[in-house]
């Protein structure tokens, strides 16, 4: 007689975990899309009222002056709830699938403030169609998101480390990964004032925007992306300087670099709404990929061992 087959369970997380965590992730950053078309198209009042679509109905009614605007706004409602089942799988799922429940809370906690930050979402949400759209609210919105996005990418990251103190990076990086940081924040902010300001204020019929000069707004907008792309390469650079490489952050320096295309290109062409709409994309790119790449920058040694975990032990073979 000899021993079955083991199977060792990942140390760090197990694949559906793993799936669940980068599954939040994108749904995270698909639901800026979709929620910029609604602002793009005009759709942002298609449903005129919340939690219901319309007066007595959850759903847009039809009839023939009926337009696709209901249908984009309740399209993206809808898309709320699939994130709201995704969190709640990954938040299942790191306290109940064995490779993760044995790590630190830090997960559990992570995974709950996904779960709380969509249904904030959803509240905003209705709070931003019954302002008719203010752009405070409508901003609000955006930020949460972008929120979620630097969230769900930090879980990502984490769950592929190990469990140990972090060590920090040397020399000044932890300082310009601060100032990285903070002017990130400060470019996301102006971003979506510069979009409160602009043309595309999410209903066509009744726009409210920012009593804001567009000009100014574009410039102290474009003056913080290029101070970024300073920060950026100076820290970039300093890391190569301690041996870390600057391959750590080429995701970085990708989206950045099509960021200011699309916004320079978008600026001279009128804002079309196509482009509007892939800035909004890699701004949810680039504020995960930087979200990963500074937390690549403390690495994790492994705690020491513990108690093998070992399943899948089968009582034994017959010869």
């Amino acid at each position: 007689m000899g021993l079955g087959k083991l199977r060792i369970v990942d140390p760090l997380a197990d694949t559906l975990t793993r799936r669940l965590a980068w599954a939040n992730l994108a749904a995270q950053v698909g639901i800026i899309v979709t929620g910029g078309l609604v602002r793009l198209t005009g759709s942002g009042l298609g449903c005129s009222t919340w939690p219901m679509c319309e007066p007595g109905s959850f759903t847009p009614v039809f009839h023939e002056a009926a337009s696709i605007h209901p249908f984009i706004e309740f399209g993206n409602r809808t898309l709320t709830g699939v994130l709201t089942v995704i969190s709640l799988a990954l938040l299942w799922a790191v306290h109940r699938r064995e490779s993760v429940r044995s790590r630190p809370p830090v997960f559990r906690r992570l995974a709950r403030v996904v779960l709380l930050l969509i249904l904030a979402q959803a509240v905003i949400g209705g709070l931003s169609v019954l302002a008719d759209l203010h752009p405070a609210i409508v901003g609000s919105h955006m930020y949460i998101s972008l929120a979620l996005v630097a969230v769900s990418a930090y879980l990502v990251a984490r769950l592929r480390q190990p469990d140990g103190p972090a060590t920090p990076p040397p020399g000044q990086l932890p300082r310009l990964v601060t100032a990285l940081a903070v002017v990130g924040a400060a470019l996301m902010v102006a971003g979506v004032v510069t979009t409160g300001t602009g043309p595309h204020s999410g209903d066509a019929t009744a726009p409210a925007r920012f009593a804001l000069d567009p000009v100014l707004v574009t410039r102290v907008h474009s003056g913080l992306a290029w101070l970024f792309v300073g920060v950026l390469a100076a820290t970039a650079v300093a890391g190569t300087r301690h041996g870390l490489g600057w391959r750590r952050w080429s995701g970085v320096i990708a989206v950045t670099v099509a960021q200011g295309l699309v916004g320079y290109v978008q600026y001279f062409t009128g804002l079309p709404e196509a482009l509007v709409a892939v800035h909004m994309l890699l701004s949810a790119l680039l504020v995960a990929a930087l979200t990963m790449s500074i937390t690549g920058l403390w690495p994790r040694l492994p705690l020491p061992p513990g108690p093998q975990r070992i399943q899948g032990l089968s009582a034994a073979r017959r010869p």
